[in-house]
């Protein structure tokens, strides 16, 4: 159709369309890729990606007629179409670091966790360097938009849609749109009434088309109109719109009749929908919104969608988009004819029913649990999902319109508890679904947003678990002086929250982030004050752990007696508590310092004791470390032969990975980092903490629905 706006974000070949009219303006547009720019006139290669641009009012089409030029031209970029829209449904502009990862995600690539918007701009810039493809950049608010995203290779092509000019980019090829040419308006309105209408009275359909302004979305809503009574004539139509004055814009003017003439119901459901974050709505959104039954809701959308008050979006679960055009309308009506304590009601009913699809999206995934499935039975069948692979492929149609939900609660300030729920679920069903590190980059920004509800209600407890989780990421993507400072902000907050566990925790990372840094003296330190608090609460098992990490400390430092002390009190701890895997780790990192600190024969009998412990712990690859490192202390000691039979038995245990896993020879001098050494992130188990995936991406927000 001729004002079908196309999805924010999508990457592939586009199918034939049923786009109309503007003949002249996609002739132009086509000519103007080919014709040389100012810097081929001057004898200089141009630098950058060519953008066209088409400006016109909402509801012009100018969306529709950038997409058509696309799928005509998109052949012409074999490395395929990225599209993202650069504003919200209100106007607000998208920030340039949103708009760059939802572009590098269509290309499949690592978009780091809170990383700043140069460095996405320029991880896109990179990325396109080599590839010839079309970028549609829908919506753009301004200038600076655009050029943040504009590839450096005029192999590329950008095709920008904006209101207005895009004043500060060079070149830019500006197609202005005014309405449709009659004839265009007549057919497009014939789709909707069918020819017969058009075909008695052509000239009353030309003057609606006058009417209209030739407007596309002025045109569907008249259009719908008329489809919605079939006895009514053309001429009807045209004399209402006359009589309802011209100071008004000839679209306002057309919403407003049709609007007018529906039910007072669906009118009323019609205006609720302008509070559907993103503009996105699915059956369950509006059913939220109205207070009707999700199979009434979906029947009304598609109503809706045959009048021309929405838009289908190409999803494989039904979904709906307002235009844009529409937006300031409709919530223009909400606000004038709904009390503030009605929307705000509405806003409660569709966060509340968002917070139940999660809890149910991420329940069924717990199969394996009897308290899990009486939860999801208990559950009414509207929000139930049949399968674990359908509760997914909701999450990730719908994951834009989530994330935007969480936006917009946060942002509205009266419904914090609300937005602290869903903000937790959001965060336990997307850990479930796609995993931490997948679905790290959302994380960051939910947890900056439960940071922001938790600073306003003076939340310690949740700012302290939202600043870990935030600086958790940091330290993931290397940015560990800024972890740093988040960590020490944490035991702020831990201490002011009276939360063990939160202090407990910041004060392991703060160690942690110091060993990153070098600095193992202040690592050692840190580590031990969490020590103090694991052993003044008789956490015997952390104990043991915290001892092992001040040992790591101090052998980084090349403290090897301070190293054996605290591996030694490990070991003690681990044989209280019956640990066999951690008594057989123990004695091998003690192994491992003999051997750094020169004294073969000691590290020779404990790696010897530590594999009989791995054996009783059935530990493979724990065992296969060992018999190489015997192998390497055996060649140093002068035995090969028995060196050989070690580094064969490791080949038993572990054959396919040992080349990989396992270095041939031990160093002769500790190196600057032992090989054994991961990430601080990657090591939240062992501080005591459960994995991030099952913990510190959600810990604050089980501490604020137990406050609620």
């Amino acid at each position: 159709m001729s004002g079908t706006e196309p999805p924010p974000v999508a990457k592939g070949n586009l199918t034939e369309s049923q786009f109309l009219g503007r003949a002249r303006e996609l002739k132009e547009l086509r000519a103007d890729i080919e014709r040389a720019g100012l810097d081929t006139i001057s004898g200089r290669k141009a630098p950058r990606a060519r953008v066209l641009l088409i400006a016109g009012r909402p509801g012009s089409g100018r969306s529709a007629l950038a997409g058509e030029l696309v799928r005509q031209v998109a052949e012409s970029y074999p490395d395929g179409v990225l599209r993202a829209r650069l504003a919200e449904p209100d106007g607000t502009r998208v920030p340039i670091e949103r708009a760059a990862r939802e572009l590098l995600s269509a290309l499949d690539l690592p978009t780091p966790p809170g990383a700043a918007e140069d460095d996405l701009s320029a991880a896109l810039r990179e990325a396109l360097a080599d590839r010839r493809t079309l970028l549609l950049l829908d919506d753009a608010v301004d200038a600076e938009q655009v050029d943040a995203l504009l590839p450096d290779t005029p192999e590329c092509l950008v095709v920008a849609v904006s209101g207005g000019p895009l004043t500060g980019i060079s070149d830019v090829r500006p197609c202005t749109l005014g309405g449709l040419d009659t004839e265009s308006g007549v057919e497009l309105l014939g789709r909707f009434t069918g020819s017969v209408r058009i075909t008695v009275d052509p000239r009353t359909a030309e003057e609606l088309v006058e009417e209209c302004a030739a407007q596309p979305a002025a045109l569907m809503l008249a259009g719908g109109w008329l489809a919605a009574r079939p006895r009514a004539a053309v001429a009807d139509l045209v004399r209402h719109l006359r009589s309802s004055g011209t100071e008004n814009p000839p679209l306002t003017r057309v919403f407003d009749f049709a609007y007018d003439s529906l039910p007072s119901i669906a009118a009323r459901v019609l205006r609720l929908l302008s509070l559907a974050p993103a503009g996105l709505v699915d059956p369950h959104t509006a059913s939220a919104l109205a207070g009707c039954s999700v199979g009434a809701a979906r029947s009304t959308l598609d109503d809706f969608v045959a009048l021309g008050f929405l838009h289908t979006v190409d999803s494989p679960l039904p979904q709906y988009r307002v235009p844009g055009c529409l937006q300031p309308l409709l919530r223009a009506r909400a606000e004038s004819q709904e009390r503030p304590a009605d929307l705000q009601l509405a806003r409660a009913r569709m966060l509340e029913r968002t917070v139940r699809l999660l809890q149910s999206c991420r329940v069924i995934t717990e199969t394996d649990s009897a308290q899990a499935r009486e939860k999801l039975q208990g559950m009414p069948s509207d929000v139930r999902f049949p399968t674990p692979r359908a509760a997914e492929d909701w999450l990730r149609v719908r994951r834009p319109a989530l994330l935007a939900s969480a936006r917009l609660a946060v942002a509205d300030g009266e419904l914090d508890t609300l937005a602290r729920r869903l903000m937790s679920q959001l965060v336990r069903t997307m850990v479930v679904h796609f995993g931490t590190q997948a679905a790290a980059p959302e994380l960051y920004g939910v947890h900056r947003l439960v940071l922001d509800v938790a600073e306003r209600r003076n939340l310690p407890r949740e700012k302290a678990a939202a600043l870990l989780n935030l600086a958790d990421l940091d330290a993931q993507t290397g940015r560990t002086n800024e972890a740093l400072v988040r960590y020490r902000a944490a035991l702020d907050a831990g201490r002011k929250a009276n939360d063990p566990y939160a202090t407990g925790r910041a004060m392991e990372s703060v160690g942690g982030a110091h060993q990153e840094l070098g600095d193992y003296e202040r690592a050692a330190d840190w580590y031990g004050r969490a020590l103090a608090q694991r052993l003044a609460r008789g956490e015997r098992a952390d104990a043991a752990r915290l001892y092992g990490r001040i040992a790591g400390a101090h052998t980084y430092a090349g403290r090897y007696g301070e190293a054996l002390r605290n591996w030694s009190s490990a070991l003690t701890g681990y044989r209280r508590l019956g640990d066999v895997g951690g008594q057989a780790r123990a004695l091998s990192e003690m192994a491992r310092v003999q051997e750094y600190a020169g004294r073969f024969e000691e590290s020779l009998a404990l790696c010897e004791e530590a594999l009989e412990w791995a054996r009783r712990a059935e530990d493979t690859r724990l065992q296969a470390a060992l018999h190489v490192r015997l192998a390497d202390t055996l060649e140093r000691l002068g035995d090969p032969a028995a060196a050989v039979l070690h580094r064969r038995a490791a080949e038993r245990l572990f054959p396919d990975e040992l080349r990989q896993q396992l270095p041939p020879q031990r160093p002769d001098r500790l190196p600057e980092r032992p090989p054994e050494r991961l990430p601080q992130v990657e090591r939240a188990s062992e501080r005591g903490a459960p994995a991030l995936e099952q913990d510190a991406s959600a810990y604050e927000i089980r501490s604020a629905s137990a406050e609620n």
